[in-house]
């Protein structure tokens, strides 16, 4: 501790404290302005945001196979690190040489309006909360830096400073109360910009008031036997606040409901926009469909099952009569994220959907409300598109969408997949009767047998559990008679069409993982 005070009370040291928390002022005061303008407007989610949009898909599929769903708090953590760094770099400087300071802070005031004001739905006046911010934020190094420049004089100090440092009686302590309101003020700012943030919302409270109306066709009753009976299942219904969550939106799109329009258009005879109260005067369906995330690995826990709610898709195309010689239709969100889906897909027989409705409730917020795609049989990043304003009817020859643009696959169809749910990988069991279970899924096609393989001996079939359609996963389990050891167990399944899911391993990008999981299990 005495080694770290010590350090601190360096001139060095000072001017990097004098950084961070002129950095810290920069974003609070920003987030404080931001209050009154779209939240895309705050500078970390914009930074955030574009730093997604610039991240090599390599460095995306590795965030999401090492942190999953907390991916983007990973990148919050990433970028307060780095941005911390630069803060202190520009502290430094700005002790040393105030103008190169300056230009520092501005530049990277630059780099965060541009941030801003490129993103998609924002006005360029959205980008005021940066730049007072900015202005806030050179103020306070300012501030703090003459206290500094007073301590500790460097050769290149103004000369106004030097002939205050000869009149005034600087001291550390000084130095360290004014870094400390300057703090306080910054976190005080930050709190208040949250609280004032939350209090102009009333995007959540519409969404608790909205009623659903009843669907002209309503999901068939789900069998009793769904769920597999091996003890510590996940349940075949997964709750909301359970549902896994990957998307690019750093920010949940707030969408009033009188606010919010769909845009069809492109190669069609007729355009057409749609309203959310449409929405409600359509005959909509509801359907369990299960959701896959293109970035599952295998045995990986980014799918989900639900009951969804919506408009089908081929009645809004209906409506817009596509062209000939259409093949994919890009569906945009609020946010800018793109998808291409296949026009066919949109138009068979599949409950394809502009959902409202999940589980019986309208859509939680971070899964797309108020509108959001649903498409069976085909991972989300070809057609799940959450906050969803736009649909283009186009060709796949024309346009590309935002993962198609970064070298993954046009059309994304779902891959046959087991896993082994329990016992877990690693686990420590006791020996004799040792219940295993897990889920499969194929869908559109439906899964009609799943087998094991203990070790080295031969495949055996698992007991499966009633399937509620071939949209939605399918649970088994097995009862197995456990020696004592370490034991692998491997799992593969067999879809609808007879297709036995392959061994060959294949890595998420540039269309699903494969392989068949392997998991290790040692008996006491």
């Amino acid at each position: 501790m005495n080694k770290l005070r010590k350090w601190l009370k360096r001139p060095y040291a000072m001017a990097a404290l004098a950084g961070v928390v002129s950095a810290a002022v920069v974003l609070s005061v920003a987030e404080l302005v931001g209050a009154f303008f779209t939240a895309r407007a705050a500078p970390l989610i914009a930074l955030g945001s574009t730093f997604i949009d610039f991240t090599p898909s390599w460095l995306k599929d590795f965030a999401i196979a090492t942190f999953g769903t907390n991916d983007k708090v990973a990148l919050f953590a990433g970028m307060g690190l780095t941005i911390g760094v630069l803060a202190c770099v520009l502290g430094v400087v700005a002790y040393r040489k105030w103008t190169l300071g300056v230009l520092g802070v501005l530049f990277m005031g630059a780099v965060i309006v541009a941030s801003v004001v490129t993103r998609a739905g924002v006005e360029p006046v959205d980008a005021s909360p940066s730049v007072v911010g900015t202005l806030a934020g050179l103020a306070v190094l300012r501030w703090l830096t003459v206290r500094l420049w007073q301590l500790a004089p460097w050769p290149e100090v103004p000369a106004n400073v030097a002939a205050d440092a000869a009149a005034g009686r600087p001291s550390r302590r000084g130095f360290f109360a004014a870094a400390g309101v300057a703090a306080f003020a910054a976190g005080a700012a930050a709190t208040g910009g949250r609280m004032l943030s939350s209090a102009r919302s009333n995007i959540a409270k519409a969404r608790e008031a909205l009623r659903l109306p009843a669907p002209a066709k309503a999901a068939p009753a789900v069998p009793a036997a769904v769920q597999s009976p091996a003890p510590g299942m996940p349940p075949w219904l997964t709750p909301n606040d359970d549902f896994y969550r990957i998307d690019t939106a750093l920010s949940v799109p707030q969408i009033n409901l009188a606010d919010w329009k769909l845009r069809v258009h492109g190669m069609v005879e007729e355009e057409v926009t749609l309203t959310f109260q449409d929405l409600l005067d359509a005959d909509l369906i509801e359907s369990h469909v299960t959701l896959t995330c293109v970035s599952n690995p295998v045995g990986g826990n980014l799918a989900g099952n639900a009951k969804w709610l919506g408009m089908p898709l081929r009645d809004v195309l209906k409506l817009a009569r596509p062209q000939d010689g259409a093949d994919m239709v890009l569906s945009t969100s609020i946010d800018g994220f793109s998808a291409s889906t296949p026009l066919p897909v949109l138009q068979d027989g599949r409950d394809a959907m502009l959902a409202i409705g999940m589980n019986g409730e309208p859509l939680p917020l971070e899964h797309g409300y108020p509108v959001r795609m649903v498409v069976p049989g085909l991972y989300g990043f070809v057609s799940a598109t959450k906050w969803v304003v736009d649909l283009e009817v186009t060709r796949f020859a024309d346009n590309k969408a935002y993962w198609t643009q970064r070298g993954w696959s046009e059309r994304g169809p779902i891959k046959t997949m087991a896993r082994v749910d329990v016992p877990r990988s690693f686990a420590k069991v006791p020996a004799g009767k040792v219940a295993v279970g897990g889920t499969a899924w194929a869908q559109t096609r439906g899964i009609t047998k799943v087998e094991l393989q203990i070790d080295d001996g031969g495949w055996v079939e698992a007991a499966l559990s009633a399937e509620a359609s071939v949209d939605t996963w399918r649970q088994w389990s097995y009862e197995w008679d456990a020696a004592p050891g370490a034991h692998y167990i491997k799992v593969r399944a067999t879809d609808g069409s007879g297709e036995v899911q392959t061994e060959q391993r294949a890595d998420p990008v540039p269309d699903g993982a494969s392989g068949w999981q392997s998991v290790m299990v040692t008996v006491e």
